[in-house]
């Protein structure tokens, strides 16, 4: 989805909004995109540690066994200094997002392997009519009809 370089600006850009962990991170790329990409815990956390090494960010004080992220100065400068690239990756998370929305494949899915499945059972009985093979025929041929004036 990212090159290394991409994701560490994308994290680096939802810590400049509010500090996080890295579960945090995760669900809030998640949101981003409406479910479309997930980035692994494998690569959100060494990611972290990179951001932290870099002096990007810097481990707040928590409570717990999460470790809690904000950005520092030199964070903030790095990421106005790739303003443009940022809004390039936030715009392209945002386009996933809309893609999801408008289309999610599942439940069309769904319906076409439900018909695949009504098709092979009535269509391997030995004493289907010629009258039900045309009935069949017209139907599909009905539904892919309506579905094109949609």
């Amino acid at each position: 989805m990212f090159d290394g370089s991409e994701l560490r600006l994308v994290l680096l850009k939802l810590l400049s909004e509010q500090p996080r962990h890295g579960y945090d991170l995760i669900r809030a790329v998640e949101e981003l995109t409406a479910g479309a990409y997930s980035p692994s815990p494998g690569v959100v956390y060494p990611t972290l540690t990179l951001l932290s090494e870099m002096g990007h960010i810097a481990e707040d004080a928590s409570e717990g066994s999460r470790k809690t992220y904000s950005v520092t100065a030199d964070g903030v400068a790095h990421l106005e200094e790739r303003a443009n690239e940022v809004a390039a990756l936030m715009a392209r998370l945002a386009e996933m997002a809309g893609e999801r929305e408008r289309f999610d494949r599942a439940p069309i899915k769904r319906a076409m392997m439900n018909l695949r499945a009504v098709l092979m059972h009535r269509l391997g009985e030995e004493t289907l009519k010629p009258e039900t093979l045309h009935a069949v025929t017209a139907i599909i041929d009905d539904a892919a009809q309506r579905i094109e004036r949609l």
